[in-house]
């Protein structure tokens, strides 16, 4: 970043390089939206390369950096209050025109996919799992199992003390354990 910071081009094609792949994936776990998480990210780096000026060098980069990242989300998800979801269970088009909706319409009804089947729905349920901890939990989590920050470095993140980011992943697993217990079996059969 500081060569970045001293005029060096190459040096953020590198910076790019390198944790452009790791946010994208703590981004599209926050926002569980792909194009959303792709949007979020160019802003990630518009960010970074505006306020290159103001990076200090007692900072690690990656802290910096996941903050900028986390500060979208956390905007994100104020303005997504706004806003209405559409609903792949909902009908499509007018009244009375068949009535089926858009999950049916893009349903595979393919020969083979049980077991592509089973392990998509594996996933679903455990991003609906981690989408059901609490805000504070669920960045937790993901920092430190998706990005594997130490806790730390999580904390200077997010701006509080250790010990609370220990509890809130202390917590999280908890509550992940409890939502997917019934989901073991499915796991095995889809791993075997």
């Amino acid at each position: 970043m500081l060569a970045y910071r001293q005029g060096d081009a190459q040096a953020f094609n590198v910076l790019l390089a390198r944790h452009q792949r790791p946010v994208f994936n703590f981004l599209i776990r926050q926002v569980n939206n792909k194009t959303l998480a792709e949007d979020l990210l160019q802003e990630v780096f518009l960010r970074v390369i505006r306020g290159a000026g103001t990076y200090k060098k007692q900072a690690k980069f990656t802290t910096w950096l996941y903050t900028i990242a986390r500060n979208l989300c956390i905007d994100n998800a104020r303005r997504a209050k706004h806003r209405k979801a559409a609903s792949l269970d909902q009908p499509m088009g007018k009244m009375n025109e068949g009535g089926r909706t858009m999950g049916e319409t893009i349903a595979d009804k393919a020969p083979g996919v049980e077991r592509q089947a089973a392990s998509r729905r594996l996933q679903d349920r455990i991003q609906q799992a981690v989408g059901r901890l609490s805000d504070e939990q669920r960045e937790v989590f993901l920092m430190r199992e998706q990005l594997n920050m130490p806790f730390k470095e999580i904390a200077e993140v997010i701006g509080c003390p250790e010990n609370t980011v220990k509890s809130r992943m202390r917590y999280a697993l908890e509550h992940l354990r409890k939502q997917l217990d019934d989901y073991r079996e499915v796991a095995k059969a889809v791993h075997s």
